[in-house]
């Protein structure tokens, strides 16, 4: 039996019970005598009592949709934020838990994520090459992953389009 989810356009609200959608729209403040735009303070970092922040560097290989998975990590210990160094899309996973049904997400060109302490998600899951992220999580003495295998793999289709003119009948 195949297990299917679609991936849905990531929007701060659908994500809020997973994390932060960090992305250059809303209020700002204009810095860098006018030339710079800075949007204050997008994600809630946390990193515990004790550990720091890290800022580290992921190449992963990139994926296609559909895209078949089973495993499943979260980090108890701290947040965690990707945040693209190219202006490709990526696929973001989340779950309640391991017993609930996955949703998956795809960022536009130049989104990122903060995935909240606790948050179960997918793997990092570029869908282009170079599949470059800086990523900012807790360093600290403790390992600070739990990871679930499903018995059965999830497929995640791509996002249903509507066809211009054609209203919801156009769904493909």
């Amino acid at each position: 039996m195949t297990r299917q989810i679609t991936a849905a356009p990531l929007t701060s609200d659908a994500f809020a019970p997973y994390g932060d959608v960090l992305d250059a729209t809303g209020d700002f403040r204009l810095i860098n005598d006018g030339w710079c735009q800075r949007h204050h303070d997008r994600a809630r970092l946390d990193f515990g009592l004790d550990g720091r922040a890290g800022l580290s560097i992921f190449q992963a290989r990139p994926r296609a949709l559909p895209y078949s998975f089973d495993l499943i990590e979260r980090h108890p210990d701290g947040s965690q934020a990707f945040l693209p160094m190219t202006q490709h899309p990526f696929l973001v996973i989340v779950a309640d838990g391991p017993q609930a049904t996955p949703r998956a997400f795809l960022t536009a060109p130049g989104q990122g994520i903060n995935l909240h302490r606790g948050t179960w998600h997918g793997v990092l899951t570029p869908l282009h090459a170079p599949g470059l992220f800086a990523v900012v999580d807790r360093i600290g003495p403790t390992p600070n992953i739990d990871e679930y295998r499903y018995a059965q793999p999830w497929t995640v289709l791509a996002p249903c389009r509507v066809q211009p003119g054609r209203g919801t009948g156009g769904l493909r």
